[in-house]
């Protein structure tokens, strides 16, 4: 690694001991070691205020009207305790690396211009929470199909109306699908909200009308004046000043930047509308985020349900191959106009908002048709090819001219505005879902950038299943094959491989910006695959707390930021009110990797090991079962259960203390789901430069491979905030070993033990982790707020583990899960070195209830079907 530079090549400032910087395509500590920044968004939950998840239609659309919603709470309740709880859990899995999820709305709902104070206040409050557990984290101004009144989440309802919408109008017209109303407004049922449908919004007219103003408006909607301002200035100009009013309060808060928010990504996966488009009559065959499921509009057909008329449109259903023509289906909106009524503006002016409209933008009809692309009258479409780019002769993308032309000219804005408030902020650049970025001059990026790029293995998410073939989908999208049957993908094998060829084509794409790292903002798997076959829902709950697909299918995916990739991460998502029936509480999107309706049970009930978790991990453990005599938890109610849960069970929810764990195994591993997938071993903090990651969870085997060079001697001084003379080659590489992989027997024997005790003991935070005695702590509240950070500090630390350590060179030395591994750094003039280390369980691989079910014999199964029956009986 070259030496790191003592002054930020933004401002020019000397950098202080906590600085990370950006340079030779990684992340770098300010003494010089290679940085992995790996962790998961907070929240999927943010995306709507707190007590209005999508499925509700009850205030839906007076909430908006009226200006409420107050989202303080979102992600986490500072009140009661359970934010130490979730954070030190989510430290306790090894992240490092926090995406904190922001929407427009959650700023400035009550209005143009009026920001929620509180709110801003809070967000201060959680990030100061956040830094305590010594996360960094990276702000996400986020958004899905705009807004949720429009299907989604995102921007504040006003936008809307603004736009010259009637949001009320959109399910009958098509123009976007609302989880609330589907699949019509007055015949709703939000628990049929086919998977993954709500991303089909891409295709429909709100969305990309709203996302063509908002990018194009000057050059496609001219006539579009507001406040005297085009749309498109006046929607970008309000969106950037409400996320600049944030970054002044986290500025203002004095202790927040660059030790705990080191950047901003910019607007979560952006789209570009209309822009592009070739043909109005059809569909563009390469549009990357036009989804074909349900009914399925042309943009001309789009427009002429947005104005009332009927429409028989193309249907489609997705299969395990694919998507796949369903016929055709007539959509009459029964001349419900999308658009808004003339009579909402007397005089131009908006009576609630306070806008005033050009009289040229005459409400009431389409204004595509008011720009004459297409007539009302006769439904034809005038201009077909209105939104076509310009011609390109060197084979770029179709999203090419949008970005480089549109969108880039928005993050240069934006980016600006930020650095107004954060000047050392690390931009991180997040242009259109698989597009490239766009090459952007260093007098913006300032030698602090990151590019940020999103992937889901799409087959999995769509379908709910893990399956035996899958698709190279990047590469079909970029091009890389002629037909689709090379990019088709069989066996295990062939898929994970694949998958890391996919991520590396991110990691190609960085060096368009310069030599800046990667990160994959989004990264996840659906938990409710197979019909929600994990939570019990199929074969009367014979496989209930079965999450090995999930765990093969996640494992999968952050596989393929190992490897040679040694990629940065923060997976989608965390949930902290997750639940089974209702998933991440947004558009049935059920990603959390941890759900407290997957707590075990701290009634005498206790639930059958198996039917807690997968992630209860045993070692060759007997448990009592007859235990699972109780069937009533919540999670064995079926979705269409609305009995009164007995308060015994209703106390097994509550997490906001330590008290209901009985060790920190036992914290590390209740509620998560496909634990051994995400909590897995990594290099945090290396000296010299990855060059290979390979994790066997099957084994629990890391072998992690790194180039060293003269240049790669670490300076420890600089992470120091004294003048102390640092030997500099002290610092050590730092690796990340997981209890949940790693732990050792007397542990796991304890807990399975402490399984079986019918009535658990109450215990206060020091008595519950600490164990030991004359351990001096104050006397004050057991669950006051710091003596809960006190109580997972000490969790984390002195873990007993199961380590079988070999090196290449060097020594080595365990501190809670923390390996430092010290190895020579060669000395100038001398070539690189290579050094490997490698981890395994001392005593195999831990295996969970449903791993030794599954590896058992016939006659093993048999035998524990009826143990299981007589001790029932």
């Amino acid at each position: 690694m070259p030496q790191v530079p003592s002054v930020s090549p933004a401002t020019g400032h000397p950098v202080p001991p906590h600085f990370i910087h950006t340079t030779d395509s990684q992340f770098v500590d300010n003494a010089g070691r290679t940085l992995l920044l790996r962790g998961v968004n907070l929240s999927g939950a943010d995306k709507a205020p707190l007590n209005k998840p999508s499925e509700l239609r009850d205030d839906f659309w007076e909430c908006g009207e009226e200006g409420r919603g107050s989202f303080v709470g979102r992600p986490l309740n500072l009140d009661d305790g359970s934010a130490d709880v979730h954070l030190a859990r989510l430290r306790g899995w090894g992240f490092n690396m926090l995406r904190y999820v922001v929407t427009w709305e959650s700023l400035e709902h009550a209005g143009p211009g009026q920001y929620d104070d509180e709110f801003m206040d809070y967000v201060v409050r959680v990030l100061r929470k956040c830094k305590e557990y010594d996360f960094k984290v990276y702000m996400d101004p986020h958004q899905d199909i705009w807004s949720r009144f429009s299907g989604g989440s995102g921007a504040p309802y006003w936008t809307l109306p603004a736009c010259g919408f009637e949001p009320r109008n959109f399910t009958a017209t098509q123009a976007a699908i609302i989880h609330c109303e589907y699949p019509t407004a007055s015949a709703s049922d939000p628990s049929k909200l086919p998977a993954m449908i709500w991303s089909t919004n891409y295709g429909r007219l709100a969305s990309q009308t709203l996302f063509t103003l908002f990018f194009a408006g000057r050059k496609f909607a001219p006539k579009c004046i507001i406040d005297g301002q085009n749309i498109q200035d006046y929607l970008q100009s309000h969106y950037i000043a409400a996320f600049g009013a944030l970054a002044d309060r986290i500025r203002d808060a004095g202790d927040l930047l660059d030790e705990c928010v080191i950047g901003w990504d910019s607007m979560n996966e952006p789209f570009a509308g209309f822009c592009g488009y070739e043909d109005l009559n059809t569909v563009p065959t390469k549009q990357t985020s036009t989804f074909k499921k349900g009914t399925f509009p042309s943009p001309v057909q789009s427009f002429r349900l947005g104005m009332g008329q009927a429409q028989t449109v193309d249907s489609w259903k997705f299969g395990s191959m694919g998507p796949q023509h369903d016929g055709q289906v007539t959509v009459d909106p029964q001349g419900v106009r999308v658009w808004t009524d003339p009579r909402a503006e007397i005089d131009g002016v908006h009576p609630r908002w306070g806008w005033r409209r050009d009289p040229g933008w005459e409400l009431g009809t389409c204004i595509w048709a008011l720009h004459d692309v297409w007539d009302v009258e006769t439904g034809g479409v005038l201009v077909p090819d209105y939104f076509k780019a310009p011609s390109s002769t060197d084979g770029s993308p179709r999203n090419a001219y949008f970005i480089e032309t549109h969108w880039l000219a928005h993050w240069k804005k934006f980016a600006a505005r930020i650095r107004q408030s954060h000047p050392e902020s690390i931009m991180f650049i997040a242009p259109p879902v698989f597009d490239e970025p766009p090459p952007i001059p260093d007098k913006h990026l300032q030698g602090r950038c990151c590019y940020s790029a999103h992937y889901y293995d799409g087959l999995t998410l769509v379908t709910r299943h893990w399956s035996w073939f899958n698709a190279d989908a990047l590469g079909l999208l970029r091009g890389k094959y002629s037909s689709t049957l090379p990019a088709v993908k069989i066996g295990e094998s062939a898929i994970r491989k694949s998958l890391q060829q996919q991520l590396g084509m991110f990691k190609e794409d960085a060096p368009i910006l310069g030599s800046y790292p990667t990160i994959i903002g989004e990264i996840g798997i659906p938990y409710d695959m197979d019909g929600r076959k994990a939570y019990g829902y199929t074969d009367d709950g014979k496989y209930k707390g079965d999450y090995s697909s999930q765990q093969k299918a996640l494992d999968a995916s952050l596989n393929a930021a190992d490897g040679p990739n040694a990629l940065n991460y923060t997976i989608w998502n965390y949930c902290p009110d997750n639940s089974h029936r209702w998933g991440d509480g947004w558009n049935l999107e059920d990603l959390s990797i941890w759900s407290p309706d997957d707590l075990r049970s701290t009634s005498k009930y206790k639930m059958e090991m198996s039917d807690a978790s997968s992630a209860m991990l045993l070692n060759n453990s007997t448990v009592d079962r007859a235990a699972a005599a109780s069937t009533l938890s919540i999670n064995t109610l079926t979705v269409d259960t609305e009995a009164i849960v007995d308060e015994t069970v209703k106390a097994s929810t509550d997490i906001t203390s330590f008290s209901r764990w009985e060790n920190s195994y036992d914290f590390l591993t209740d509620g998560t789901r496909a634990a051994k997938a995400f909590s897995r071993p990594f290099p945090v903090a290396t000296v010299g430069v990855p060059k290979d990651i390979q994790f066997n969870i099957a084994k629990a085997e890391f072998k992690y491979t790194v180039r060293v060079r003269a240049e790669d001697a670490p300076q420890s001084a600089r992470l120091c905030t004294s003048s102390a003379d640092v030997e500099p080659q002290e610092l050590p590489t730092e690796i990340f070993v997981p209890i949940v992989h790693y732990a050792a027997d007397k542990l796991l024997t304890r807990f399975a033990e402490e399984q079986q005790c019918e009535t658990p003991s109450t215990l206060t935070p020091d008595e519950l982790f600490f164990k030991q005695p004359n351990v001096d702590m104050p006397r004050e509240d057991p669950f006051a707020p710091s003596l809960l950070r006190a109580a997972s500090v000490k969790l984390l630390e002195s873990l007993p583990l199961a380590l079988n350590v070999t090196v290449s060179g060097g020594r080595w030395a365990v501190d809670g899960q923390t390996l430092r591994w010290w190895y020579p750094v060669p000395a100038p003039g001398e070539p690189e070195r290579e050094y490997t280390i490698t981890i395994k369980r001392d005593g195999g691989a831990i295996k969970t209830a449903e791993e030794e079910l599954a590896h058992a014999g016939v006659w093993e199964q048999w035998c524990a079907c009826v143990r299981d029956c007589c001790l029932v009986m």
